[in-house]
């Protein structure tokens, strides 16, 4: 007899919509002619789930007696006798009740499986054995039932039923997953956006790589190499050299300009174990790959293009991102670099060559670097100098040569070499001695015009010449190192002393980072605010920002100071140095205090109303928000209370223009302080009505004619109120309190057409 098959509706969640999706599957293949049974269903009080199931036929359940109580499990011999097509079992981790002949569901299923019987079932992705571990560090509750995942390894089928966290949430706001009573700790516990967003992200991670088995099976039966694109995997190769950071960024933007695609990163370790880059710049690469939602990855060998094209065979790599080399043109004669040789070898692997300001190309043409301190101009100007006026020099001290002789053309070459130093630096000095001394040995000592010195003092003439020339220049160079330093020092201070100044003058955040583009010349900045419980893929949100088209995610930047784990400073329009790059990250971490001085001063404002002054809307980030994700982060702002909420809210609402924190904390402060002051058997209630172009949010509480204490209600409603409509008002809406009949207070905002989604 053959084995029945198994297909597995896979969720991240309750209530995404597994076993309706069953269901549904079940009166298709009914509607076909098979023969289909419930072997169990749990609709959990859904009643669309309920109406589903209505015309299959169902197997009665069993009744089992566990310690005085009945409880009811699929009966497993009466499905077996049965014999249909196809059963319908819900719940595949699920534990029997004891007593039974299994102790799990899946076990029930495998022997209908062996009957022959083919079986639809359900599956969260949390109760699979592998993922307990992950599952308990995201939500905190540990699963007792779990299934080995070769169960549903084995599978025929598995299908992902999936949902936006977000739609999930507001189905569980309008009571379409839990009765109410059970509506708020569900939203501010398991099913927080952070949550769901990890469990989402297993479920698909999970599916994938079942996928992927399955593509690399088929691959290896039927001895195919080449990489197939069914999804880019763009692979970046980290030497941790000063290029890494750019390379990343490229390949970030070529990963993010095609959905589907994923990043990884690779450092190749020598096969002899010894370390040649800097362990702190490859630790900042990763936890920039591992930000941007990429992999990091190493591997030994002693032939990098080998080691890389190896792993990228091994990965399906379908494009490589490599930086121009650091070495020399003549090095490159003698053997070709890591991109050249990898790019020869690659096949059908898409290479990228990467310039960098670290490149060779873009070094070599330029001459020596001028000494730090004194600049490329006076460096270039000392050299200028130096080659006009050792040939005048030599010219007067030949025509001169019977009255000075050589201790006096010395003298003035060595004042040649200190005005030399002067201007330029060390190195402009030591050329400038080195010519110098040439000259004098070639004009000036016996036998003339000849490099050869016969005698003795002369030799020793020319070494201490050159060595007190050696002298001045290194003297020199010490101090254009320190006039630079103090230079930078003072530059350094002058902007932080600005920027304080500008924060003790309580100016905004987009001022002060106008203040920013300004002083670095950028085209735009913005102070980005990752969402923290958005999950392993970072969602950003622009706190403030200054210039034209200001980044709206760290890896659209040309450069980004990190002020701490949620809030990065990003700017466009050019890169920086060291130094200024230090400075940037000065003002970064004045502009986080100033962000976070700037909601403590708002939570002060929320704790004492009676204060006076309101928000600036130069503070505000007004953008589209929707409403529905508003509502359910103001529940979890109140976190568990001992009372309910009504929901009376329409099928869809329209994105409202505001600052979607603020308004978040509007709804909460006001709820709050209905349920404050409603009796625990009235529940206040909260409707929401839409017009053509404003939505009108209304709260609602029983009158508390006969509840002690009311003036003090009046009074704190009145606080809340006070700073609600502050509020609201800096975002461009209008909030009015009704006395008559039951207390209300509406909240009018105008609306946006909706988005397709949030912003970076």
């Amino acid at each position: 007899m053959a084995r029945g098959r198994l297909r597995i509706y896979l969720g991240a969640a309750p209530g995404v919509g597994k076993t309706y999706t069953m269901l549904q599957e079940g009166q298709r293949l009914r509607s076909l002619g098979t023969d289909v049974v419930v072997g169990l269903v749990e609709p959990h009080g859904r009643r669309p789930t309920a109406a589903l199931a209505e015309g299959l036929e169902t197997v009665p359940r069993r009744t089992v007696v566990h310690r005085g109580v009945s409880l009811t499990e699929m009966d497993l011999d009466a499905v077996l006798a049965r014999r249909p097509q196809v059963a319908l079992v819900d719940e595949l981790a699920h534990t029997d009740v004891p007593g039974s002949r299994n102790a799990k569901r899946w076990q029930d299923v495998e022997e209908l499986l062996d009957a022959g019987i083919d079986v639809v079932t359900t599956l969260n992705v949390q109760h699979l054995e592998s993922l307990n571990d992950v599952v308990r560090q995201i939500t905190g509750v540990t699963q007792h039932e779990t299934l080995p995942d070769e169960v549903a390894r084995r599978a025929d089928q598995i299908e992902l039923v999936d949902l936006l966290p977000e739609t999930l949430r507001r189905r569980l706001v309008h009571g379409d997953v839990y009765p109410p009573d059970r509506i708020e700790t569900a939203l501010t516990h398991y099913f927080r956006v952070g949550n769901l967003t990890a469990l989402r992200e297993l479920a698909l991670l999970w599916l994938a790589d079942r996928v992927e088995e399955g593509l690399q099976r088929y691959r290896a039966e039927h001895g195919i190499t080449a990489p197939w694109e069914t999804r880019e995997r763009i692979l970046v190769g980290l030497t941790g050299g000063p290029e890494g950071e750019t390379l990343i960024r490229r390949a970030a933007r070529i990963t993010a300009r095609t959905p589907g695609s994923e990043l990884l990163a690779l450092h190749v370790v020598p096969g002899d174990g010894l370390v040649r880059t800097d362990p702190a710049a490859l630790s900042h690469q990763r936890a920039l790959v591992e930000s941007l939602g990429g992999g990091y990855h190493q591997t030994t060998g002693e032939d990098i293009p080998e080691a890389l094209l190896q792993f990228a065979q091994a990965e399906n790599i379908t494009q490589i991102v490599l930086g121009a080399s650091r070495r020399g043109r003549f090095s490159l004669l003698l053997r070709a670099g890591v991109g050249q040789r990898t790019i020869h070898r690659s096949g059908p692997i898409d290479v990228h060559i990467v310039t960098h300001e670290a490149a060779a190309g873009a070094s070599a043409p330029r001459p020596p670097r001028p000494i730090r301190g004194t600049g490329p101009v006076r460096y270039w100007s000392a050299i200028a100098g130096a080659a006009l006026l050792l040939p005048l020099l030599t010219l007067v001290l030949t025509a001169l040569r019977g009255t000075l002789g050589l201790p006096g053309a010395l003298v003035l070459y060595m004042l040649a070499v200190v005005l030399t130093a002067l201007v330029g630096g060390r190195l402009p000095a030591l050329l400038t001695a080195l010519a110098a001394a040439l000259l004098t040995d070639y004009y000036f000592t016996p036998p003339p015009h000849s490099l050869k010195v016969e005698r003795a003092v002369d030799i020793v003439a020319l070494v201490v010449f050159f060595a007190a020339a050696w002298l001045v220049g290194t003297a020199a160079g010490v101090a254009a190192r320190r006039t630079h330093q103090a230079m930078r020092a003072t530059s350094e201070a002058r902007a932080l002393s600005r920027m304080a100044a500008a924060m003790m003058r309580g100016e905004a955040l987009p001022t002060l980072l106008e203040q920013v583009r300004e002083n670095f010349s950028f085209a735009a900045v913005s102070l980005l605010e990752r969402d923290p419980e958005h999950g392993p893929e970072p969602r950003w949100y622009v706190v403030a920002s200054a210039g034209a088209r200001p980044p709206e995610r760290p890896y659209d930047a040309d450069v980004e100071a990190r002020v701490d784990d949620r809030l990065t400073l990003a700017a466009r329009g050019r890169g920086l140095s060291g130094d200024d790059r230090r400075i940037l990250a000065a003002c970064a971490t004045q502009l986080g205090i100033a962000h976070t001085r700037g909601g403590l001063a708002r939570g002060a404002a929320g704790a004492e109303p009676e204060e006076p002054g309101r928000p600036r809307a130069g503070a505000l980030y007004l953008r589209p928000v929707d409403l529905d994700e508003a509502l359910t982060a103001a529940l979890d702002d109140l976190g568990p209370g001992g009372h309910s909420i009504l929901l009376r809210l329409p099928e869809r609402l329209p994105d409202v223009i505001a600052d979607a924190a603020l308004l978040a904390r509007v709804l909460a402060t006001l709820v709050a302080d209905a349920l404050r002051h409603s009796p625990p058997d009235a529940p206040p209630a909260l409707t929401a009505e839409v017009e053509p172009d404003r939505v009108t949010v209304r709260i609602t509480r029983v009158t508390a004619d006969d509840t002690a204490g009311a003036p003090a209600g009046r009074e704190g409603e009145g606080s809340a109120l006070r700073l609600s409509r502050d509020l609201v008002e800096a975002m461009g809406g209008t909030v009015e309190d009704t006395t008559d009949g039951a207390p209300s207070v509406t909240i009018t905002l105008p609306t946006s057409a909706p988005r397709p989604g949030p912003q970076g």
